[in-house]
């Protein structure tokens, strides 16, 4: 059983609720087992608070899975767009049918959804921000899984495509070569060294004394990392053909990436000896090979290494984070790079400022400005004063204003985009931007614009 809120959305726990739902005294107080959990240092993964009425559980800017303390309950926090959001649900797995909401609330029926998969595709399409992306995910892997519905899994289908996204810029690139062992019956020759034992077990006892079993190393492509990623890729290729419905209109996408790789490993072997990638030692000079293998035992793991895993209709997920801010943050420099590929080397990503990192920063002569991705829905119809004092202190640091040669008391225009479903815009192009930005009037040079994320409509859920 547990609770089911979109981000940054609340619900109240009310005491007589509890005391209704048979909790006796001893349970009641595992309640106050359930401390807040952040996910870093600038936000939570939920807060929990004893109200007068009772607990208020408040879900923040991430999305994921987690146990509620000593309870035997979780937390489920999905996508904010959903409609019908703030609502509580029962995760009975014994019970199919049974998606009542905890608390007898009513059934819940999300009419759309944040397309976040679409979101990560499209940062990890783009070389500039495919770099930049660290810490969007944090997995327990100590705690005890959760069961839930396959559809209900946000995370697997998350390191799929991470992982797919990586493997894809590897096979660009060109499998890397390396040494490994090769054990083999050579006849009328040695090589490397003789294997005694196998020799005389393959050899000797056989009376085929033209014939050595010798161990020697080769240099080639079927190395212990490239059996790894073979491996993951066709744990990955299973799931994603028995849920396409988890990936929606991503699912052609990720099958023309699966197809792409697939025939760079048409010579590579898939058998994989856990030891051996314990102890790799990864060279800098393949970063991505330390990606994907890092995703790749994630995927393995979820899996429990068994590959009919990946057919079930329940599974048994870690809790886990995704960091939504970080990922919409991407997400619009993704964008801005792609639109203005002219002008990309003049919009840097992250500009440190002594212990201040900016999000973007546009140092076009024509288009200089400050701008601060917030995932917040509330820009829609207002602002909020302390993001508008965050960007515009960014704006005057005389590291910023070097750095657009800036000399006389000009100010530098700031921006804050956030999430707009209805009125923001997709195409990031420098000119749209300065032409859809509207000023906030309290400020001088402050502006806002709404940017349009991807959505999926699933299937509505009925009594």
């Amino acid at each position: 059983m547990g609770f089911r809120l979109s981000e940054h959305k609340s619900i109240l726990i009310d005491f007589n609720d509890i005391t209704n739902e048979g909790f006796d005294q001893d349970n009641y107080t595992l309640f106050d087992s359930i401390k807040s959990k952040r996910f870093n240092h600038s936000s939570h993964c939920f807060i929990f608070e004893k109200q007068e009425q009772g607990f208020e559980l408040k879900a923040d800017y991430c999305i994921g899975l987690d146990w509620l303390g000593k309870t035997g309950r979780f937390l489920y926090v999905e996508p904010k767009i959903n409609a019908n959001s703030s609502q509580i649900f029962n995760l009975q797995i014994e019970n199919e049918e049974n998606v009542s909401n905890t608390f007898g609330q009513d059934k819940y029926t999300p009419t759309f959804e944040l397309d976040y998969l679409e979101m990560l595709m499209q940062v990890t399409s783009i070389s500039e921000s495919n770099i930049e992306i660290k810490d969007l995910v944090k997995i327990d892997w100590n705690s005890s899984p959760i069961e839930i519905e396959q559809k209900d899994d946000k995370l697997t289908p998350f390191l799929v495509v991470r992982f797919l996204q990586i493997l894809k810029v590897i096979v660009r690139k060109g499998l890397k070569k390396n040494y490994y062992k090769v054990q083999e019956n050579l006849s009328n020759r040695v090589k490397g060294k003789i294997m005694v034992s196998q020799h005389i077990k393959q050899n000797v006892f056989k009376n085929r004394f033209t014939s050595t079993y010798c161990e020697y190393q080769q240099f080639a492509e079927n190395h212990s990392e490239n059996r790894f990623l073979k491996k993951v890729l066709q744990f990955a290729d299973s799931y994603v053909e028995n849920h396409k419905d988890l990936f929606g209109k991503n699912y052609l996408e990720v099958q023309h990436t699966i197809n792409y790789c697939r025939p760079a490993f048409n010579l590579i072997s898939d058998e994989v000896n856990d030891t051996e990638i314990k102890h790799i030692k990864h060279n800098p000079f393949y970063k991505d090979y330390a990606a994907a293998l890092q995703m790749g035992s994630y995927i393995l793991k979820k899996f429990a290494y068994n590959i009919t895993q990946t057919t079930t209709r329940k599974v048994s997920t870690p809790p886990f984070w995704i960091d939504m801010p970080r990922l919409f943050e991407l997400y619009v420099y993704s964008k801005m790079i792609e639109n203005n590929p002219t002008e990309k080397m003049e919009i840097h990503y992250q500009f440190s400022t002594y212990g201040n990192a900016l999000d973007i920063l546009v140092s076009h002569s024509k288009f200089q400005m400050v701008i601060d991705a917030k995932y917040k829905l509330h820009y829609q119809n207002g602002h909020l004063h302390e993001d508008i004092r965050q960007v515009a202190g960014y704006a005057r640091l005389k590291k910023v204003r070097n750095q657009l040669n800036v000399v006389d008391d000009k100010n530098i225009d700031c921006l804050i985009i956030y999430p707009d479903m209805e009125n923001g815009i997709s195409i990031l192009t420098l000119e749209n931007i300065m032409q859809f930005r509207k000023e906030i009037k309290a400020y001088y040079k402050v502006f806002k614009l709404g940017v349009k994320l991807p959505l999926i409509f699933p299937s509505v859920k009925t009594s």
